[in-house]
């Protein structure tokens, strides 16, 4: 199931800016990704193994002192650093701390039709109601969400939507997440 992967994928917050950076041509390198993504030390080293873990990097082994690495895409990593460099072109840089949290991209990809809160809550099988709503409330305050009631429903319930930059980012994903796997 692809929202799985990408749950795992997004589960470390720098996952995306590094992926995208090493997309765009920016050094595999330890010190350079640093800068390029702007993370602290700790956040990113969690994300660089996390990121090898998964599959997506590998060490160079044949490069320089052992102390500074040099890291490159695998061929699935390649494909997924071309998603994340669309998402984070398609974003803001005042709205690049919404897409390091975990959840905003899964429920962005399950919103590519409007969903009522359980029909999205269904498809991302690991998140609680709290992370949901909270998520959704962020992206609505970013206006990348929009909420209406069904008042012709009974009790009245919530529809979800993604709109403006939400919008494109869940019409790429949900296109392009499929062949990650």
């Amino acid at each position: 199931m692809y929202i799985k992967t990408l749950v795992n994928i997004t589960s470390k917050a720098w996952s995306l800016p590094i992926l995208s950076n090493m997309h765009d041509g920016v050094a595999g390198r330890q010190a350079t990704l640093l800068t390029a993504t702007g993370a602290n030390r700790a956040a990113f080293a969690q994300s660089m193994d996390h990121l090898i873990k998964i599959g997506l990097l590998e060490r160079n082994p044949g490069h320089g002192h052992p102390l500074r690495p040099e890291f490159h895409l695998t061929p699935i990593g390649i494909r997924v650093a071309a998603i994340a460099n669309k998402v984070q072109s398609i974003s803001g840089k005042e709205d690049q701390d919404l897409l390091r949290r975990s959840w905003t991209l899964p429920v962005l990809t399950s919103l590519h039709t409007q969903s009522h809160f359980n029909e999205i809550k269904r498809s991302l099988l690991t998140i609680t109601d709290r992370a949901l709503s909270q998520s959704l409330k962020s992206m609505e305050e970013r206006n990348w969400v929009l909420r209406s009631v069904d008042n012709a429903a009974r009790p009245p319930r919530s529809i979800y939507c993604a709109v403006n930059a939400g919008g494109i980012i869940s019409k790429v994903t949900a296109r392009e997440v499929r062949f990650i796997q």
